[in-house]
Formats: C-alpha cells, structure tokens, sequence
C-alpha cells in the first residue's frame, strides 16, 4: 500500500469551520443549504462533518469541524476523522486552515488511510485529498510511505516475519537506495566477536543475525541508526506469561522504527554516511538456550551477569551499539521497544529518550511538537548506575526491585558507547492498543518524523 495524494482536475472542497465561527460560516451559505446543516445538528465538533449537497443531488461541499483549541489539544490527527467519514471522491481543503494546521491535516488523511490488509480483506478509505496549496506533497507522501513501512513489519506475525524475513525487508530498502548491505548470520557471529547476538538468538529455529547497511558518501558525517530486531520474545527460559507474550512480535519495532526513518534519511538525500545496525533474532526456548546467571562477555569486553533471560534486548544491542562506536560515529541512534517501565511510565504514546546532550535533547523536544510526534526526555540519572553493578560481573541486565527500569536500561546502554559524537537512545512501545485518528489499532511508527526535522537540520540534504 503507497499512500498518495489525489491528482484529480476537479474535487469537492472541504471548509474547516470551529465552533466559534460556525454563525458566519453559516451565513455565507445560501438559505437551503444554512437549513440543511442546521438541521443535520452540525455545531463544528472536531471531526464532525456536515454533506452539503447540490441541486441535483450531487455532492456540493463539505463542512468539517476542526473542533476548539482544547478539542484539538486532547486529540491529535482529528482531521484523520474528516476523511474516514465522506463518501468517495476527491476533495480539496478550500479555507478555514491556516498554514500550519495544514501538513497535520495533510498526514493525517494519508495515516488514516492505512489499511493491514496482507491477511484480510480491509475496506479501503474511498475519500481522496488533493495535496494543500503550498505544502510540499512528496515530503509528506514520503512521511506516510515510512509510516506504513513501519506499521507493516511490526504488524506482520512472527512465523512471516522472523529474523530471515527482517533480513530480507532489510535488503530490499537497502536496494531500493542503492546502499550496501550485509549479514552476519549464526556462528559467523562469535568470529566476528559479537557473542551477546549469538547468545540471545542461538536457541531458535532461524539463526540469529547481525544486518549492516551503510549508505551515502564515505567523506559525509557518520551517522548511525541502531534498532532493537527481536522478532518474537518468549522471554527465553525466563518465560513470559501468556498475557505478556501476546504482543511480542511487536518487539523488533526498533528495527521497524529505524527503517522507516532510513527511508526518509535516504529517499531526501540527506548529506551523512549512513549506516544502519539491526541485531536480528528470536529469543527461543531450547536445550543450548541461555541461562539466568550465566555470565556473559560483551564485544567491548565488559562481562555481564544474565539475570533474566527477558532482558535481552538490551544485550544485542549492546554488542551492535558497540560495534557502531568502534567507528565514532557523529551521531548514533538507538531504538528499541525495550522495556515495560517506559510504557508504565509515560503510556504507549510517549516514548521517553535519553542524551547528556542538552542541545540535541531541546532539538529533539521542539521537533516533537512541530511534528506531532510525541516525545519525551527522561535523565541518564547516575545515581543508579549501581543498580546496574551486580558485583561478580560489571554488569547486570535485570536489576532487582522493579524500579526505574527505563532508566537503568539506558544506563546500560550507555556503557557500550564511549566514542560517538552524540549518543541518544528512545525507549518506545511500538503499538496503539485502541484505533485513534489516523493511528489504527497495531504497529506504530514513534519518533522518526521528529528525528528526521532534526537530522535535516543538522546535515542538510543533497536536493537543496
């Protein structure tokens, strides 16, 4: 599924109208249609749609209420809801939405028109948008494109999308681009001291697997995506409840993130060496599976004692984040849905993210609003950097007490990276448990439009 703008001669116009300028948008209209949208109880509620119709029966045009300041405040991608409700055709937005308001309402209807429909017939949203005057409709077609990117790997089950079939969506973005990719794959691992993949993935039935992609110009600013690929999380012989493991083919979402923001990083040119790092594998149940309390050592030579097998997303990525550090990278990204505390914390939409870099963090907040693209940062706090010093190992992946799990997390993290110019690392879940505007039910794409604001700020493009 591509989402795309309409690119009709002729379409229906669509005037947004807020409450408190409903009386004189009611009388600009003529006498038969001020009656039949006082009659059909229109009061401009955001999402709210009144069907003028014309003297042949036709559709005339349409109002949408956009809602007041609070109404949108509560409900982002309200205007998602406009498109759900009209019948087929195309539609323009004509007035009542100023300039800034206009990309949201834009992505919005694009969102909204996604459909996982790989297993199920889905009906298709029939109403079409012509891209709004003075917007820049490739850039947002291109922001929906990433979305759905993202959306369809994690919405994918497990025995369709298991570490061979990341790898293979993996290598076919890279050739989409022209960038270069490869694959560790199995022991392979463990000669390439990368033990900790090895470790978590070695019990499945698909071999786990270290995926590389490197893209742009060698002489460019390094900069370096790294996502968390757990294809399925059983929780390994620490296993999880059947409740808790219901969602967990949503846990490589930071592999899906990191691909769709490397989508948008290399379909806008942007002037950086990219390269992406996903640790791919499946976190199994088997007699060579690993154990709580083995004592594992980590590529940069740090030895970690395993205290619970579900922590293990932070253990392949320690090993790929330290690899990505190895070349000190300008900057270096971590997603990951990795942890139940940030959830508990912050809910499933806001991801916390976490960088010593003042500047970049304040970036990365203001690109979050701008963008509707919620984010919040949470501290690298050093006074529980001990809750992370088991004593017999210099680290331990499963602190006991329950508490701060987000933050100890990141902490751990943090101790793989001592090279890379900017380090920051989100923490995201992944998924909207019930369907929103623009947002269905299922795999969701966080942070990567905030991300891409900032990086284009940073490193330019190669299309200016």
């Amino acid at each position: 599924m591509t989402p795309r703008f309409s690119t009709a001669s002729q379409s229906i116009p669509i005037y947004a109208v807020e409450p408190d300028a409903l009386d004189k948008t009611l009388e600009q209209l003529d006498a038969p249609a001020r009656t039949w949208v006082q009659s059909g109880g229109f009061a401009a509620k955001l999402g709210q749609v009144a069907l003028i119709p014309a003297a042949d029966g036709s559709l005339r045009a349409v109002l949408a209420g956009r809602g007041d300041e609070a109404a949108r405040a509560r409900e982002a991608f309200g205007f998602a809801r406009i498109a759900a409700a009209l019948p087929e055709g195309d539609y323009r937005i004509e007035s009542g939405l100023p300039q800034e308001a206009r990309k949201e309402a834009a992505l919005a209807w694009l969102l909204g028109s996604y459909r996982f429909d790989k297993y199920a017939r889905l009906p298709a949203q029939k109403a079409r948008l012509l891209c709004p005057h003075g917007l820049d409709g490739a850039r947002i077609e291109l922001e929906a494109q990433a979305a759905f990117l993202t959306r369809d790997l994690i919405n994918t089950p497990a025995n369709d999308m298991g570490p061979e079939a990341l790898e293979a969506a993996f290598f076919a973005l890279a050739s989409q681009h022209g960038a270069e990719a490869s694959a560790i794959i199995g022991a392979d691992l463990l000669k390439e001291n990368l033990p900790l993949i090895h470790a978590v993935g070695r019990a499945a039935a698909q071999a786990p697997r270290l995926l590389d992609m490197i893209w742009g110009d060698a002489d460019a600013p390094r900069l370096t995506l790294v996502g968390k690929g757990v294809c399925f999380d059983t929780g390994g012989l620490n296993i999880k409840p059947g409740g808790s493991m219901g969602l967990m083919k949503k846990d490589m979402g930071g592999a899906a993130n990191v691909l769709g923001l490397a989508h948008m990083i290399m379909a806008l040119g942007l002037k950086v060496r990219l390269r992406v790092l996903v640790p791919a594998v499946e976190n199994s149940i088997a007699g060579n599976a690993f154990r709580p309390q083995d004592i594992l050592r980590a590529r940069n030579g740090l030895t970690i004692e395993n205290n619970n097998t579900d922590a293990e997303g932070r253990l392949v990525l320690a090993d790929a984040l330290s690899l990505a550090d190895d070349e000190t990278p300008e900057m270096l990204i971590c997603m990951a849905t990795l942890t139940g505390a940030a959830r508990v914390a912050l809910g499933p939409d806001l991801p916390p993210f976490y960088t010593d870099d003042g500047g970049l963090a304040h970036k990365i907040t203001r690109a979050a609003r701008a963008e509707n693209d919620p984010l919040w940062r949470m501290p690298f706090w050093e006074g529980y950097e001990r809750q992370i010093e088991p004593g017999i190992a210099d680290l331990d992946n499963a602190p006991k007490g329950g508490m701060a799990g987000s933050i100890t997390a990141a902490l751990f993290l943090r101790r793989f990276v001592k090279n890379a110019g900017q380090f920051v690392h989100f923490d995201l879940y992944g998924w909207t448990p019930e369907p929103r505007p623009a947002r269905p039910k299922g795999g969701e794409a966080q942070g990567g439009r905030a991300l891409l604001a900032v990086l284009q700020a940073r490193f330019g493009t190669n299309q200016e």
